[in-house]
């Protein structure tokens, strides 16, 4: 898949402006999805929709699936973590929350994924950048959140949810690193797999709650055909594509934009109220990312030339 990348020739910024574009769409398209589907179905349209995707992807580049049972175990656990679940809690999420806060909410997964890896796996050293990352970032949840203001129950419920789904996040991305990323085959090829398995998961939850009966309109439709094939498929291909030419490093700094993009798309298409908290606890919450990160330090500083580069 990256040799196919290679030869379309995509440079990685323009990839990395549409992942960006994508994944801050994502909740937005949620929303529309909801207009006139479940939360269950939302859920699995979006990762069927994908998974016929990757599949064309590694038809066309004649890739192979993984043969290993153990790994296609793995990859199930991992479709769970990263497919099923969250997308599910999000969907569910956004029924009682707006999809701004939502996308906020999402920008936490780097904190979530870092204190997972620290308390569960142990892989990194506990330094004081790190847990003052964690605390900024989460006093920008409760900005975010207005917990000054009080919570009503949809809201608690809401954001509950996808805060269930950040930590689904935060679970599988260590999980990845630690059973899948050493292994031979090819990115797409374990993806494919991954996000195919989540479908079938999620079977039993588009078959068994009706519909809301709201006839599909045709922005609602689009929005879905977005969320499954661009959201769940193709934004695969982006990260591979900018991992491979600028380094995972500055592959990870998407989650800087996304929740812009969906505070921009929330406000301007869904006319979703916007309050000075949201932009404010959104800017603490990606400070408390960067800090976590190492991304303030003097060393990091001096050293971003060359992970825009390609060098990471």
């Amino acid at each position: 898949m990256a040799e196919a990348v290679g030869r379309a020739r995509l440079p990685w910024q323009v990839a990395f402006v549409l992942l960006a574009l994508i994944w801050g769409c994502s909740f937005w398209w949620i929303k529309l999805g909801l207009t006139f589907l479940t939360p269950g179905q939302v859920a699995f349209v979006r990762t069927a929709l994908g998974a016929l995707v990757l599949l064309a992807i590694l038809a066309a580049t004649r890739g192979r699936l993984p043969r290993s049972r153990r790994t296609w175990l793995d990859l199930l656990v991992v479709g769970l973590l990263m497919n099923a679940f969250p997308a599910t809690l999000f969907a569910y999420g956004e029924t009682q929350v707006s999809s701004v806060l939502a996308g906020i909410i999402n920008a936490t997964t780097p904190l979530a994924t870092l204190t997972v890896v620290l308390l569960a796996y142990r892989e990194e050293e506990v330094t004081r950048e790190r847990i003052a990352g964690l605390g900024v970032g989460f006093a920008g949840v409760l900005v975010v959140i207005g917990v000054w203001e009080g919570l009503g129950t949809s809201d608690i419920i809401g954001i509950g949810a996808c805060m269930a789904a950040v930590a689904c996040y935060g679970l599988g991305y260590p999980y990845t690193r630690r059973h899948l990323a050493s292994l031979p085959e090819g990115p797409v090829s374990m993806a494919t797999v991954q996000v195919a398995l989540a479908a079938l998961v999620l079977v039993p939850l588009a078959v068994v709650a009706p519909a809301p009966g709201t006839a599909a309109a045709p922005d609602a439709l689009l929005g879905m055909l977005g969320l499954g094939a661009l959201g769940s498929g193709v934004a695969y291909v982006l990260s591979y594509r900018i991992v491979a030419a600028a380094g995972s490093t500055t592959a990870s700094t998407v989650t800087y934009l996304t929740p812009i993009v969906a505070v921009a798309v929330g406000s301007a298409f869904l006319s979703e109220p916007l309050s000075l908290r949201e932009p404010v606890g959104a800017a603490i919450v990606l400070l408390g990312v960067a800090i976590a990160q190492g991304r303030l330090t003097p060393q990091a500083v001096r050293g971003g030339a060359a992970v825009e580069t390609g060098d990471g």
